[in-house]
Formats: C-alpha cells, structure tokens, sequence
C-alpha cells in the first residue's frame, strides 16, 4: 500500500479539473459536490472546514486514488455553490437539535445520488459538527468517522484562541459585519500570494513546509468557500459558540480524532476532553502537526482506516476482523 501523505503530489490539478456536480433538495436548496479518486471506488464524504469549499478534497485525490476510495467532496451548505441552511423557525433547545440534524439530509442526498447505501465520513476542522451530526442522526448509513483537527464543542474546551473567540462573537451579535469582513478577505487573497491564507492555518514552530500546490489550493479553497455567499462561515461560527445539541450516544461508527500536538486553532487538549464524550471516538496524536499539517500528515492513514471500516462489512474481505480499525488504539501518537 503506497503510503504518500498530501504534501507528496500537487493537487492543483485535481481542484481545477474537478466538475462542480449540483443536486436539488427537497425545499428549493441546491448542494454542489466534487468528485476525487477513483470513481468506481469506496465512497468517503469530505466535509470542509469554515470557511472552506468542495476543493479542499482535491488534497486527498492522488493517495484516494491508490486505495481505490471515491472521495465525495460537497460545498457545505452556504459555502461555495451550495444554498444555506434554512433559519429555524422557532427558538430554543428543540430548534438547536433541529439545526444540528440538519447535515443529515444533505449527506442522503449524495448517497442517494451516486446509489450507496453507507459511507465513511472524513472532516478537517469546523466540519467536525456536521460529521458527528451525521454519524449521530445516521447511524445505518456512517461506517466510520476520521475527525481531522476537528473543532470541538464548547463544553469540551479548556480554552478558545482569542481569533476564535472574536469570530464568534460577531457571528452572533453583528453577523453582518464578519460577512464582509470575510467578503474583504476572499477579495485580497484571490490577488495575494498563498501564504498569506496558509498562515491562518499554520504555526511558525511546526515541522514541514507546506508544498507551493498545497498552498495554492488552501487559498483557492477560502476564496470559494466564500466569494458568493458568507451564510456558512456565520453560521458555523455562530454555532460554535453554542451547545452543538448533538446526542453522542446514538453515534455507533468508531470514530478517530487526528489532532495535532502544535495545533493552536484548535488545542488538543479539546480533543482529549471529546474523545472521552464519545463511546468508540479514539485520539491519534499527530506529533509536531499544527492545523493544515494534521491533515496534510493524516490523510493516508485516515483514509487507510476507511478501507478497513469499509472492508469490515464485506465478509469476503481477507484483511478485515473485529477491531482492527486504526482508531482501536486510544491516544496513539503517529
């Protein structure tokens, strides 16, 4: 089994040639996907993080590929092409879980678009809500979840970065001004050198370069995620400061917290605190990994562990058995 991480092929190549595929919900709303990998392979959903866009899935084109996986990467809703989530009606705790159900139905509809009837979930950072919302609200259906320097809900923080903090905080109070505060940014990096995306994501005392290709796309991935639209980025910073409404316990795929020891986007000690919320979720340390280097660094492995999850359900499968999941090791360091 080839072993390349995301940082060992160029993806520019794959985020630009990928075809924006564009269903209809049930309510007048559109979802707009990307394919990656091998098109007749086992199917993975790619959920970004905030902001973000389908072309982030391009990072796991070439090592999806080698292990015959079909990544499914969809623009989330109020991102990219995609409409946003509706508003609910009505207030409090029953509208919350509402909201957090809410990733469910687009998940179906692109199951049911390619014909499958399961499969694994992959999230990188503020995609972790809607994956765990999924696997929760969708347990026939989610083999398995690879949560990647996922963020975490707030009960599980020790601390919040102060960025973090601010971005939510106008997210629930004046959202109309982060919109065009991210409008503005979307505006510069479309003309500005990558780096100046990929340092939003990265630590200055991290181990690796990030790749000239990688980084082109990173900056791609922003300035879509929210050229059109800014509803996603609010409502997924909105929602991170508060209760996610997600009940844990009706999650029965494992689940695989990769994390990085130099994240600060999101500290580990987080993920520590999550994995403990979540029966089966086990941590997988990434040594040295701030937040783009986690899923640079985890991607083989990550999608390694759905071919397992994948292969478990398949009795003629010779290399499958209880328990052989990456994510049976708790706090494993890699």
């Amino acid at each position: 089994m080839a072993t390349r991480d995301a940082s060992s092929f160029d993806p520019r190549e794959a985020a630009e040639s990928a075809e924006a595929k564009t269903l209809a919900l049930d309510g007048g709303g559109r979802l707009a996907y990307a394919e990656y990998g091998d098109s007749d392979g086992i199917p993975v959903v790619f959920l970004h993080g905030a902001p973000g866009s389908r072309l982030l899935g391009a990072l796991f084109d070439a090592p999806a590929e080698e292990r015959g996986i079909r990544v499914l990467a969809p623009d989330r809703p109020g991102y990219g092409l995609s409409s946003p989530r509706p508003i609910p009606e009505e207030s409090g705790e029953s509208s919350q879980r509402s909201a957090a159900l809410a990733p469910a139905d687009f998940f179906d509809a692109l199951l049911d678009d390619i014909g499958a009837q399961s499969a694994g979930v992959v999230a990188f950072s503020g995609g972790s809500r809607d994956a765990l919302a999924v696997a929760s609200a969708r347990p026939d259906r989610v083999r398995h979840v690879s949560v990647v320097a996922g963020a975490v809900p707030p009960g599980a923080r020790e601390e919040t970065p102060g960025t973090q903090r601010l971005l939510s905080w106008l997210a629930t109070n004046v959202p109309a001004l982060l919109g065009y505060l991210f409008r503005g940014q979307a505006w510069l990096a479309d003309r500005l050198d990558p780096s100046v995306v990929v340092a939003q994501y990265t630590a200055d005392d991290a181990a690796g370069a990030v790749p000239e290709g990688v980084a082109a796309v990173v900056r791609d991935d922003f300035v879509a995620g929210v050229s059109r639209s800014r509803r996603g980025v609010v409502d997924d910073f909105r929602a991170a400061a508060a209760p996610w409404g997600i009940p844990f316990d009706d999650i029965e795929a494992n689940v695989s917290l990769w994390h990085g020891d130099a994240d600060t986007n999101v500290p580990i000690a987080g993920a520590r605190r999550l994995e403990s919320e979540i029966s089966g979720a086990r941590l997988r340390e990434v040594r040295g990994a701030d937040h783009l280097r986690t899923l640079l660094r985890s991607v083989p492995d990550a999608l390694d562990e759905q071919c397992r999850a994948a292969g478990s359900l398949d009795p003629d499968a010779s290399d499958a058995s209880p328990g052989s999941t990456a994510a049976a090791e708790s706090h494993h360091r890699v």
